[in-house]
């Protein structure tokens, strides 16, 4: 997978060399690209950005340097890729639609990605008018309700999201299968060794007998029940109609 990340703080993205991530791109599996917005402006300022029209507080990015920059960077991977090859393009954004692990899922078998980071108020909207007239495939990806100074940490974790997905990226694929939100649940409960542990409080705490029985089938059983139990209480409107249970 190719992944195109275009930022005014390039250096935020130095996680990315880190744990599996940064694994994944030594071994191949990732091919990623880092691009400072800043390399596409042309005035001794290197301004991205001014105030918006119709008046409001905070500033909006200027759309010459986010078209220049696209250009620019699909030019790249289509270099790479091939002439065919086109990337979908992802805005981090709070307007956008919940990113879920199931678009980590769907996007873990895409080629190429390009991440666009946003700051101050927003992108001005004809950026993606633009993009969308190009003929690019844009999306525009939410967290949660909240905002963020700027789309860099949903790119970091977009990415861990959608990168530990590809195969050979996670050592264990198994364990992929079993995690919250994997088949519309939350994940159940999780212990280890010792069985029995006696907390800093002086409080003796016993894993559950059935994880040390051996049966199967039962564990199986037990840790399902677990999982809708603490969906129905953690998060209820998983279990709503529309939300798959399986």
């Amino acid at each position: 997978m190719r992944l195109d990340v275009i930022t005014l703080f390039p250096d935020y993205l130095a996680p990315l060399e880190l744990s599996l991530i940064g694994k994944a791109r030594r071994e191949g599996l990732v091919d990623l690209h880092v691009y400072d917005l800043r390399e596409w402006t042309h005035d001794r300022h290197r301004t991205v950005d001014d105030t918006p029209l119709g008046g409001g507080a905070g500033m909006v990015m200027k759309p010459e340097p986010w078209a220049e920059a696209f250009a620019a960077v699909r030019e790249a991977g289509q270099a790479q890729l091939g002439e065919q090859a086109e990337p979908l393009i992802v805005f981090p954004n709070p307007a956008g639609e919940p990113f879920a692990q199931a678009t980590a899922q769907e996007w873990s078998s895409r080629q190429w990605i390009i991440f666009a980071c946003g700051r101050y108020e927003g992108i001005d909207e004809r950026v993606y008018e633009h993009l969308a007239d190009a003929g690019c495939e844009v999306a525009l990806a939410s967290l949660g309700d909240y905002v963020l100074n700027g789309g860099e940490v949903a790119v970091l974790a977009i990415t861990e999201a959608v990168v530990r997905l590809i195969p050979g990226v996670v050592g264990n694929a198994e364990s992929l299968v079993e995690e919250s939100h994997s088949e519309g649940l939350l994940e159940y409960p999780l212990y280890t060794r010792p069985a029995r542990w006696e907390d800093p409080r002086g409080v003796v705490r016993e894993a559950p007998a059935i994880l040390l029985s051996g049966d199967h089938g039962r564990i199986a059983a037990w840790r399902r029940e677990q999982a809708i139990s603490r969906t129905r209480e953690r998060r209820p409107d998983l279990l709503e109609p529309g939300h798959a249970e399986s």
